[in-house]
């Protein structure tokens, strides 16, 4: 890696390099970035989507049912005129 791109890197994190570092950290970064270069093979996204393994929605439809007889629910409450009392607030 090129001296002026390690010393601006350096610059731009505020890093006070002597010669000796910025020799050192060149090639740790030219290192790096040579690791990273195994990247560019990788497949590209183009065939997937943001998830590889497609996400179907298997959820049955709504269907409306009475579990309970409302006459028989409505026995179980306090009622009151016609209203269900809940618990007192304090």
């Amino acid at each position: 890696m090129d001296l002026d791109v390690v010393r601006k890197v350096a610059r731009i994190a505020r890093l006070e390099l002597t010669d000796e570092e910025l020799e050192e950290f060149s090639v740790d970064l030219a290192e790096i970035l040579e690791y990273l270069s195994i990247l560019d093979k990788a497949p590209t996204t183009s065939g997937y989507g943001f998830n590889p393994v497609p996400i179907e929605d298997i959820l049955r439809e709504d269907e409306e049912s009475i579990d309970i007889d409302p006459e028989m629910l409505r026995d179980m409450m306090d009622i009151y005129e016609e209203l269900v009392r809940g618990p007192r607030l304090s």
